[in-house]
């Protein structure tokens, strides 16, 4: 799940107890969460949680601020956005279907099937440093690839920039995210800022299915266990169809209501066509307006570990300022649960950037993004890919693995894997 803590903070003038240090009965898991939803600090672990929330104040932005090791997802935000990527046969071959409808469903698939994947617990994914970039190659059982780079191209205020592209299956995806969090007393929320905009190759006359994100809540972050939900609206629209769906993430009431539900109600123009309902967790549909038909959007429980495999470039042959290799100090700490390394790793590479951004400022200069530009106030990537599928696969690897064009075989990372 994207963007959890994506600045995560510090302080709250009240006196905490430590988790461990709860009486029996005063620390109940919520009822209906399963049970990876859900976080148990031990009695050091609570005891860091409790001294750094002692600072902490309601409604505080918490960019500058950073939560200790042991709440870290073990990759990068940039990478962790190819969980979206994670079931492509949702999405290929949409742009043969004539319904233009059917079309605007097959992209809600896309979009609704990424949610699933997460680590056990309530983790954030590492804050990527400015230059920072993730790139990664998908190598389908069809014959055909798909390529992947992201990259951060702000700091203040932070935006990860990402493109997704498979000539062969005529899908492009750009998007990029603006995550901003605030401490809200027992939780912690993420405004989600940024979009999806997916294109259909093999159907230019649609133009883009845009594509908003839902926010994100910690909650139980001074008492009970910590719980992760997805809460308020986003939208998915295709303009040229006239087609559009709101859907409302439902975080769940003190007394009534379940954990991870969603609803919507899809539209052409202004006529409802389709409601969507379900669990994003579990299983999603979708009603038919007319006929009252339902058909299954995503079932999470029966197809959420067929995953897409990626490949990656092994950590020796890639760049300083590549994710895996740029985090790989920090990820090996958080793989042998060694919390005092993990700070230290991560210190390292938060320490040089703030020295790059000093000898910016000195020097006057600007950093421009290696991937990414601005056109008209959307990024978008430094790439015009040809119309004919072989030869724009060609270009987009060329492009993103300039020295490694034939790169080597499909390896499984599977990003709903904890650490161990």
């Amino acid at each position: 799940m994207m963007g959890l803590f994506s600045q995560a903070g510090s302080t709250f003038n009240r006196v905490v107890k430590p988790r461990g240090s709860l009486e029996a009965n005063e620390d109940k898991a919520p009822s209906d969460t399963e049970p990876d939803d859900t976080s148990i600090l031990d009695d050091n672990e609570g005891s860091i949680i409790a001294s750094l929330i002692s600072q902490l104040r309601v409604g505080m932005d918490l960019s500058k601020v950073t939560f200790p090791t042991f709440v870290l997802e073990p990759r990068s935000m940039l990478e962790r956005i190819t969980d979206f990527m994670s079931h492509p046969d949702l999405i290929f071959g949409a742009e043969k279907c004539d319904d233009p409808e059917e079309r605007f469903i097959r992209v809600l698939q896309y979009y609704l099937a990424g949610w699933h994947i997460k680590p056990k617990g309530v983790k954030k994914p590492y804050n990527p440093v400015l230059g920072e970039f993730f790139r990664c190659r998908y190598d389908y059982p069809n014959g055909t690839q798909g390529f992947y780079i992201a990259e951060q191209v702000s700091h203040h205020p932070p935006i990860s920039a990402f493109y997704y592209i498979t000539p062969a299956n005529h899908v492009s995806i750009i998007g990029e995210l603006r995550p901003k969090s605030k401490f809200l007393g027992n939780s912690v929320s993420t405004t989600m800022e940024g979009e999806n905009r997916v294109t259909l190759l093999g159907k230019p006359e649609d133009g883009e299915y845009v594509i908003t994100m839902p926010n994100m809540y910690a909650r139980g972050i001074l008492f009970g266990k910590m719980v992760l939900e997805l809460g308020d609206t986003c939208v998915a629209k295709n303009e040229k169809n006239g087609l559009s769906c709101d859907l409302e993430f439902k975080t769940k009431g003190f007394f009534s209501g379940t954990y991870n539900a969603l609803a919507g109600k899809v539209r052409k123009n202004s006529t409802e066509i389709g409601e969507v309902s379900g669990r994003w967790s579990h299983v999603m549909e979708i009603k038919n307006a007319k006929t009252g038909t339902k058909r299954v959007l995503f079932d999470a429980m029966k197809d959420g570990q067929n995953v897409s495999p990626k490949w990656v470039p092994p950590e020796e042959e890639q760049e300083p300022n590549e994710s895996r290799r740029l985090w790989s100090a920090l990820t090996d700490a958080i793989a042998h649960k060694d919390m005092e390394q993990a700070t230290i790793a991560k210190t390292q590479v938060e320490d040089a950037q703030r020295e790059q951004r000093k000898q910016r400022e000195e020097s006057g200069s600007e950093h421009v993004p290696k991937f990414f530009h601005k056109v008209n106030g959307r990024w978008e990537p430094k790439l015009v890919v040809p119309k004919d599928p072989v030869e724009a696969t060609r270009v987009v690897q060329e492009w993103i693995f300039p020295s490694s064009s034939n790169a080597g075989s499909t390896t499984v990372d599977l990003p709903s894997q904890p650490a161990p």
